[in-house]
């Protein structure tokens, strides 16, 4: 088979993307992401490596600066939209009318905000002014922001003022997303102050809901956010790795796969 002229540049390329806006991924989700073989994968990760691009580790690929990158919003907003969408969807159906949510910042949990505009009852309290925008004009949702200092990379309020607004509230379910998700450490961010607001979030409701695409899963971060045994609810895509999935479930995390029917 003839390959395209930059068939292999464009690869890198989309690899570079991924590390990127990730800060550390595994070989077998880049080699599903680019749909090539782990040996050229692992290939293009030593010529990216070589031109001081990213850094090796074992089993994939870390973001220079490792464990502590974090990508912005627009480099977020670029990985696994669709699958991203998807996930948001599947989310919504674990809501009902009257109840009070508390959603973190991310690029999934906007897209969360948008399935809930329909709502006719629904209180949201959120840190993300992005989730905070989208829900602006819905009538029947109720919508409280934290105070906080602004971290103007993932558009979110965080700090000891957002904290302490999430301290005295008690609500149903926390949807949160992250830059990580192990069996191992559960979710993971690359900043102190983000993973504060996480934690926060996370004592605030009776359960909680993660929201993690695949290229997310089997990525470990610097910040621990929220341990796997207290996630009560993973909602991810068909492409996330299936022995990371198992060990959540043996954890007691309850798995749900968005566009596959069924539980």
């Amino acid at each position: 088979m003839t390959r395209r002229p930059g068939f292999a540049a464009e690869r890198r390329q989309r690899l570079l993307e991924l590390v990127r806006a990730n800060g550390a991924v595994s070989l077998r989700d880049l080699a599903t992401a680019v749909q090539a073989s782990e040996v050229t994968v692992r290939r293009d990760i030593r010529a990216l490596e070589a031109e001081g691009l990213l850094d090796r580790r074992h089993g994939g690929a870390m973001a220079l600066g490792g464990l502590s990158w974090e990508p912005t919003y627009q480099q977020k907003a670029q990985v696994a939209a669709a699958e991203k969408a998807a996930i948001a969807r599947a989310a919504a159906e674990l809501l009902e009318e009257g109840d009070a949510v508390v959603i973190g910042a991310g690029t999934t949990t906007r897209e969360l905000a948008r399935e809930l505009v329909g709502f006719r009852a629904l209180t949201v309290v959120t840190n993300s002014l992005l989730v905070a925008q989208v829900l602006a004009e819905s009538p029947g949702v109720e919508v409280v922001v934290t105070g906080g200092s602004l971290r103007g990379s993932i558009h979110a309020l965080v700090g000891g003022a957002a904290e302490q607004t999430l301290a005295s509230l008690r609500v149903r379910l926390a949807f949160i997303s992250g830059n990580g998700l192990t069996a191992e450490r559960g979710l993971s961010t690359p900043n102190m102050l983000v993973a504060g607001v996480d934690r926060a979030l996370v004592h605030a409701a009776e359960e909680v809901v993660a929201l993690v695409d695949h290229t997310k899963i089997g990525v470990d971060t610097m910040v621990q956010t929220v341990p796997a045994d207290r996630i009560a609810h993973l909602v991810t895509d068909a492409a996330a790795p299936k022995d990371e999935l198992a060990a959540l479930e043996a954890l007691g995390v309850r798995v749900r796969i968005a566009g596959r029917r069924g539980p």
